[in-house]
């Protein structure tokens, strides 16, 4: 099974899975989305190019063997005003939203959701300036509910910010995720047996308080290296 995950533009809108490219929840306010009924997509598309030249990358799009999967969406909260309505908001200033996740129930189980949103991480740690990722969670989800439960945001590293019996406002930091990457890397490494090659002609070292001739045993471990997951 191949996987493809690619940045969200107007050329991959159209296709997404589900209803994401009509779906305006996150977008717009309950007002608004009353008045653009019937134009969800135009209104979704104008949305898109908005971030893309003002913001940049605001989403990912996974594919399996060709087929969109799932995606995932994410802004500043000020571009997401659906947020507004939770009993919970805001959201904290040094944090974006994250809006719409999903992934086609043909392909839940595999790991996809998490790939999202570990992808939204990387790019938003290549952003810069930004301390975290929140969310709305909602402890009993309706079956379309374009919030995710809480159960699956507390897999995938967030935890509660601030408590409530409905919709709780679910918090990732960036640098949770940072650390998760480099465990994740170095684990890998040791799997795979992948070693740091030493230089053609390294330079002969004496170690303070080694006498002459007496080698300095070396540790075999692989040294780590620096580097960083919506649905189910």
């Amino acid at each position: 099974m191949g996987r493809q995950v690619d940045r969200l533009t107007l050329d991959n809108l159209p296709a997404l899975a589900g209803h994401g490219a009509t779906c305006t929840f996150w977008e717009l306010d309950p007002v608004r989305r009353e008045r653009i009924r019937g134009h969800e997509a135009e209104e979704k598309a104008a949305w898109v190019s908005l971030m893309l030249r003002e913001w940049g990358s605001v989403g990912r799009v996974v594919s399996v063997d060709g087929r969109p999967a799932g995606h995932v969406l994410w802004a500043p909260a000020l571009h997401l005003r659906g947020g507004d309505g939770f009993a919970t908001a805001p959201v904290s200033s040094d944090a974006v939203l994250l809006g719409s996740t999903f992934v086609d129930p043909e392909f839940r189980g595999g790991g996809l959701g998490r790939v999202l949103i570990q992808s939204m991480a990387k790019d938003l740690i290549k952003h810069g300036g930004i301390g975290a990722v929140e969310t709305f969670g909602a402890h009993r989800p309706h079956p379309g509910s374009c919030v995710l439960p809480v159960d699956f945001l507390l897999a995938i590293g967030f935890r509660t910010h601030r408590a409530h019996a409905r919709f709780p406002r679910m918090r990732m930091d960036l640098r949770t995720t940072i650390t998760w990457r480099e465990e994740f890397e170095a684990a890998a490494e040791k799997i795979l047996g992948v070693v740091k090659r030493p230089s053609r002609n390294p330079v002969p070292q004496s170690p303070r308080g080694l006498q002459p001739g007496v080698r300095r045993q070396v540790s075999d471990r692989p040294t780590q290296q620096p580097g960083p997951s919506g649905a189910h």
